[in-house]
């Protein structure tokens, strides 16, 4: 506990590996923001959203809003920022949300306010339910060893539950890709339901209409794979690419997963695969897959065969 408090306590560990931004905790933000004279109405309905949405699958707290650190004035040329920008999201040694402001980043509010929102509403959204997931310790030579996250194991050595699935596979059998699909089709539900109630509409442009179908979940698997080939600065290219990578690595296995094992039932398996991450308990879940194909069904899937074996080498 002493080793996870002293971590907790400071995060420029995290904001440091981005030297050329300016981070400020998330409430500073919308308030200079707001002073600029940007209407934060959108974000800040949604978290009424959010916080509504998680109590139905029982996380009632949500990530503290001044435990989500938001760059922006970046001295770079040609900083882009937004959900896909590299090296940030939920640390939970730290328990800190590290986020960039989408769109261009030199100055210190966004071209596009409405989709910043958006994306931060997004971000923030998915960094909840990370904030939210069940986790176990232990102590490994003085330092803190997550053994648990989720519906996700990890023996103490650091052999995972479940192992990485093949490079290019259009299915998923890795309980992370499916936690952080789950995740993600959550945090993008919400924000295109905010984005519907607020009227916010695609814009024009590849780069504007590509990030509003993103974090709306609007986006089809060929216009993912469109995106890797948007032109543009270079710091664009690369966050479409990022975008596209993470759309064919997680959120499309995850929607093929649901389709093998719920068709016609997604939404309820999916619900159940989150309260259950929350909860960090899987009989419900197990019991449900039982009922449609068989005792067992979690570990079947799941389970690596060496994960009981004590000298296995660890899985990615």
């Amino acid at each position: 506990m002493r080793a996870l408090i002293a971590m907790r306590t400071d995060c420029t560990v995290l904001t440091a590996r981005h030297p050329a931004h300016v981070f400020r905790p998330l409430p500073e933000v919308l308030r200079m923001w707001e002073a600029d004279g940007v209407d934060t109405a959108l974000f800040r309905s949604g978290i009424g959203v959010v916080r509504e949405r998680y109590a139905r699958h029982g996380l009632t707290r949500l990530l503290p809003l001044e435990r989500v650190w938001v760059g922006y004035e970046s001295s770079r040329s040609g900083a882009f920022g937004g959900f896909h920008h590299a090296d940030q999201g939920y640390r939970h040694l730290q328990m800190v949300a590290v986020i960039t402001m989408y769109g261009p980043m030199e100055d210190r509010t966004p071209v596009d306010p409405a989709l910043a929102l958006l994306d931060l509403l997004r971000a923030y959204a998915h960094d909840c339910l990370h904030y939210g997931s069940r986790r176990r310790y232990v102590e490994m030579g003085g330092r803190p060893v997550r053994t648990q996250y989720g519906i996700n194991y990890r023996r103490a050595g650091g052999q995972s539950y479940s192992a990485a699935d093949g490079r290019g596979s259009r299915h998923t059998r890795n309980l992370g890709v499916v936690m952080e699909g789950a995740c993600d089709r959550e945090a993008r539900s919400m924000t295109r339901r905010t984005a519907e109630r607020f009227g916010v509409t695609q814009p024009a442009g590849p780069m504007g209409a590509l990030a509003y179908r993103d974090v709306t979940g609007t986006l089809s698997g060929e216009a993912a794979a469109r995106a890797a080939r948007v032109g543009g600065p270079d710091e664009q290219i690369r966050y479409a690419a990022s975008l596209a990578a993470y759309e064919e690595r997680v959120n499309l296995p995850y929607a093929y997963f649901l389709t093998e094992f719920a068709p016609g039932e997604e939404d309820d398996c999916h619900a159940r695969l989150v309260a259950a991450t929350i909860s960090g308990d899987t009989s419900s879940l197990g019991a449900w897959l039982d009922e449609r194909h068989g005792p067992g069904t979690f570990a079947g899937l799941f389970r690596t065969p060496g994960y009981f074996t004590p000298d296995a080498a660890p899985a990615r």
